[in-house]
């Protein structure tokens, strides 16, 4: 009976870090959908230019609150409990979403997207410790598989209601007699969806690695641990390392769709809501496959090396294959892209898998933040490289810069497959 209960819950748990996950990429990628309408509402008679500096302003603070929030939900992840930081987490972002439906500056724009980024930074590592944690070492990769497969599916939810909030803004409008556009309903959403998964309860589940560590009175979320230990920092960069491809696809060639790689394929009327729907779908099917495939294999590290060479093989032909596509191709690519940088779950379980349990959640928390951090270094690059080459081979360089870092990390990284992870890091 009392395994049954345990069942039911990780199965709760499962469920809630899932939608959780969801309404994270929702949030995530709804911004880039939505940023060049709500810039349109807020700043009606500035230039394209200006509203597209704008934008990138905003999504850098966003991207500051995420560093922020991964080491403030990673160590209270350590030294509170992973539950608490997962509600926490879901609560902040939640506000922030339904604040950012009323912003009419920039000024609260900017404070508000910082918010927002604080709490998208803790829900997924939060999600993916409690799982690595609760669930059986042979079989938790499907837990973390689960989690990511369905959370990346946000994008697509936040693409569709992105582009068609009317309905709802027409139910508003006659019930309560408040007129929105889209780009507000679409964030109105997003935090109601959050507050609804706060409703849902979950009762005392919390990790008995971490109760039993929180009643012997370890040490825990002391960031020395990590960046006081010269092999754990090590591993650290290369976690790190591992995922920052991902996000060269996403936070770069699919991003950018519509001002850049849309044009160097000869395709002017690309949506890049739509190039993120397509990316994202791809994402969650390789994610899918990369889980089987990791549990198959009984292999993290074989799995993340054969995406790595996906990734560099359909990011040079996105690039080079042909000087010009149709706008059904280029969205299929997108898919693609997206499918070969689908081991996000793997990636992120890896990095919680490495780390004892009195500092697991910072490191689970902190890592895929830093990789998406990683974005501004990557485009920061990119820009820089425009300069010298054309914009094709200035991706490429970029792109081969972070694969080969991926795989260096990778190689390095130990196998954690089915690892026991019921132990703690100690000081030296």
């Amino acid at each position: 009976m009392e395994n049954a209960a345990f069942n039911r819950k990780s199965l709760l748990l499962i469920i809630v870090a899932s939608l959780g996950y969801f309404v994270d990429i929702y949030d995530l990628v709804l911004f880039g959908v939505v940023k060049a309408d709500s810039l349109l509402t807020i700043l009606p008679h500035a230039s394209d230019q200006v509203r597209a500096a704008t934008g990138k302003m905003l999504f850098n603070y966003q991207m500051i609150g995420m560093f922020i929030g991964g080491l403030l939900w990673g160590v209270l992840g350590d030294k509170k409990g992973r539950v608490k930081v997962l509600f926490g987490s879901i609560l902040l972002y939640s506000i922030a979403n339904i604040a950012n439906a009323f912003v009419t500056d920039i000024p609260s724009y900017s404070v508000i997207r910082i918010i927002a980024g604080i709490g998208l930074a803790g829900e997924l590592g939060a999600g993916i410790t409690l799982v690595s944690e609760l669930m059986p070492k042979e079989t938790r990769g499907y837990g973390t598989m689960i989690i990511v497969c369905f959370g990346a599916l946000g994008a697509v939810f936040a693409t569709l209601i992105g582009a068609k909030g009317e309905a709802l803004g027409t139910f508003l409008g006659t019930t309560i007699g408040i007129k929105m556009l889209n780009w507000q309903i679409a964030y109105l959403v997003g935090g109601m969806l959050g507050l609804l998964l706060l409703i849902i309860r979950m009762g005392s589940l919390e990790s008995r690695m971490f109760e039993q560590m929180h009643q012997e009175g370890t040490t825990r979320g002391n960031l020395r641990l990590i960046f006081g230990n010269r092999k754990n920092l090590i591993k650290y960069i290369q976690c790190i390392s591992v995922g920052i491809p991902i996000w060269f696809v996403i936070g770069l060639l699919i991003m950018n769709s519509k001002d850049d790689f849309g044009p160097l394929l000869g395709v002017k009327t690309i949506n890049n809501g739509l190039a993120v729907m397509y990316a994202y779908i791809g994402l969650s099917i390789g994610d899918l496959v990369a889980g089987l495939l990791s549990q198959w294999l009984k292999s993290r590290r074989k799995v993340v090396m054969i995406f790595l060479l996906m990734t560099l093989i359909v990011t040079s032909s996105f690039l080079f294959g042909s000087k010009t596509v149709s706008e059904d191709t280029y969205y299929l690519y997108c898919f693609l892209l997206g499918a070969s940088t689908g081991y996000w779950a793997i990636f992120v379980t890896i990095a919680a898998e490495q780390f004892g349990t009195n500092i697991r959640s910072t490191a689970a928390n902190t890592v895929p933040n830093f990789v998406r951090g990683s974005v501004f270094l990557i485009v920061s690059l990119f820009v820089i490289l425009t300069s010298l080459f054309p914009i094709g081979v200035s991706a490429l360089i970029v792109g081969l810069l972070s694969v080969a870092s991926a795989f260096w990390g990778i190689y390095h990284l130990k196998e954690t497959f089915a690892k026991d992870l019921n132990y703690h890091e100690e000081f030296i």
